[in-house]
């Protein structure tokens, strides 16, 4: 491809005002912008969630991306059962390689809940092994930017896992390493091996994160804090559940991510399901303090949410997921141009305010805070 031709595509184009914010990513040097696009919608497969984007669409929304200064895309190798890795190497082989930053995952097979064989799944060095040089392949990349332990794995030594993420970075395999999905001691665990054994230091924590789910502020985003380590929200929407499209007494369709999760059970026990948020007041409460503040801004609720998590410090770039152009450009309006008020966060946060927490917290608090 010509350099013209890339240059069109470049994530620098555009109006200055109407682009994204870039920021380092943990301690490192390497920039990212403040919204990233999640691939978990792009590509079909026995696992998918309704709504996925087949090739063609995925690509577009790629490039509507990338118009207005995205240049960080987040998959995994068991999204799409591989195929969404497969799709941003098709887009990328026609690109500019190092204008982006492509993060993906390791640690579940690729039927992700029918693992056959036990080395094909985990943090074992023999699997990240496997599962890094499938991922290049599929991304078409000879290298990883950021590769990222999907979950804790309690079966492999935590030491194991970090010495093969090292070697991944002294190789150039992987430039950066990250975590996903941790409880506040294991993160530490993980800063701490690394220092002790001399290894590549952990630069991000990618993380479910929003307003009905804030658990993590309690101890992994503290350690996030102390550590410099960049927090990456993932189901910053709650599967639409902060989109203002529900309402009470009505079950969401068929085709909806909520009524999936609730119906289908792709995850155990673990999932959301609407009949437990419709009961709940304090959610609706929640929706009615978004409704109030979008409409002061004329902006949508999705868009509040997310400006919301924006403007947390902790974090460094927002994951959106889209299945259609019209949610894609949605959420990109959330990026830039506008800020919620100090009293506005404020307001958001009392109403979303966690209400079991107890001790060993509030203790704590109150005798550091004298």
């Amino acid at each position: 491809m010509s350099s013209e031709c890339k240059d069109k595509l470049s994530p620098n184009q555009g109006n200055e005002h109407e682009r994204f914010v870039y920021k380092n990513l943990g301690k490192s040097g390497l920039k990212v912008s403040n919204i990233c696009l999640g691939g978990f919608t792009f590509g079909e497969s026995q696992f998918a969630l309704p709504g996925q984007s087949d090739e063609k669409l995925s690509h577009e929304i790629m490039d509507i991306f990338v118009e207005h200064g995205g240049n960080f895309f987040d998959t995994a190798n068991v999204y799409g059962n591989g195929n969404s890795e497969k799709i941003i190497g098709t887009w990328l082989s026609k690109r500019d390689r190092e204008q982006f930053v492509i993060a993906t995952k390791c640690r579940f097979s690729k039927t992700v809940l029918e693992p056959k064989f036990p080395n094909c799944w985990g943090l074992s060095r023999k699997h990240i092994f496997q599962a890094v040089e499938n991922s290049l392949s599929n991304l078409q990349s000879h290298y990883i930017d950021l590769y990222q332990m999907h979950c804790w794995d309690s079966t492999v030594p935590i030491e194991e896992t970090l010495m093969a993420f090292n070697d991944l970075v002294r190789s150039g395999k992987i430039l950066y390493f990250g975590v996903s999905n941790m409880k506040g001691w294991m993160l530490q665990k993980i800063v701490d091996t690394c220092k002790y054994m001399g290894l590549s230091p952990v630069l991000s924590l990618q993380q479910q994160y929003n307003l009905l789910c804030r658990e993590s502020e309690l101890e992994a985003f503290e350690v996030c804090e102390k550590e410099n380590i960049g927090v990456l929200p993932w189901g910053a929407l709650k599967s639409g559940l902060l989109t203002g499209k529900f309402k009470t007494g009505m079950a969401p369709a068929q085709n909806t991510r909520i009524r999936y999760l609730q119906d289908a059970k792709p995850f155990g026990e673990i999932g959301d399901t609407w009949e437990a948020y419709d009961k709940n007041e304090k959610y609706w409460k929640l929706m009615e303090e978004l409704d109030l503040i979008a409409k002061a801004h004329d902006k949508t609720v999705t868009q509040v949410t997310l400006r919301w998590l924006l403007q947390k410090d902790i974090v460094t770039s927002v994951i959106i997921g889209a299945k259609r152009i019209d949610q894609l450009k949605e959420n990109i309006g959330a990026a830039y141009g506008w800020e919620l008020s100090s009293e506005e966060m404020g307001r958001l946060d009392a109403v979303s305010q966690y209400d079991t927490i107890k001790y060993p917290y509030r203790f704590i608090d109150m005798l550091n805070s004298k």
